[in-house]
């Protein structure tokens, strides 16, 4: 019997005597293609761009034009502090080469490097839009069913 206590072989050992046909190894299966083999698909969020409003958070539906205003709390939404290149910390508070600083920041003007910040948000709500009447006439008649 040999010193080893295991029978591992060890890195002084001669395996190459003890080594195993490579014809003995299983037999693979036949894929059976009823039987799912991939992974799930994780059931993904949907992602949207929004733009919101600076002061309120609101989210402003279509294109923002020279004119336009929230809807909510009616701040003017063609302004420095809804634009991309808007930067505290840089000159003249803007990304952009700029000739002159823009005050305030908060007020409409005709600034030709406006772009309004894009945010990438998951959609957690449904897109469906029903009267408060609606619905609510529809679970009270869902109680007696």
């Amino acid at each position: 019997m040999s010193d080893q206590k295991y029978r591992q072989r060890g890195y002084q050992d001669s395996g190459s005597s003890e080594r195993r046909p490579a014809s003995s190894q299983k037999a693979r299966e036949p894929i059976d293609p009823r039987i799912p083999r991939d992974p799930k698909k994780m059931n993904m969020m949907a992602f949207t761009e929004v733009v919101r409003c600076a002061r309120c958070g609101t989210i402003e539906a279509g294109t923002i034009g020279s004119l336009s205003t929230c809807a909510k709390c009616g701040v003017d939404l063609h302004a420095c502090n809804q634009c991309q290149s808007f930067d505290p910390g840089a000159r003249f508070e803007c990304r952009e080469t700029i000739p002159a600083r823009v005050s305030p920041k908060g007020v409409r003007n005709d600034c030709p490097k406006f772009v309004p910040v894009t945010r990438v948000e998951k959609e957690t709500g449904s897109t469906t839009v029903t009267t408060s009447e609606s619905s609510a006439r529809k679970a009270f008649d869902d109680l007696f069913k």
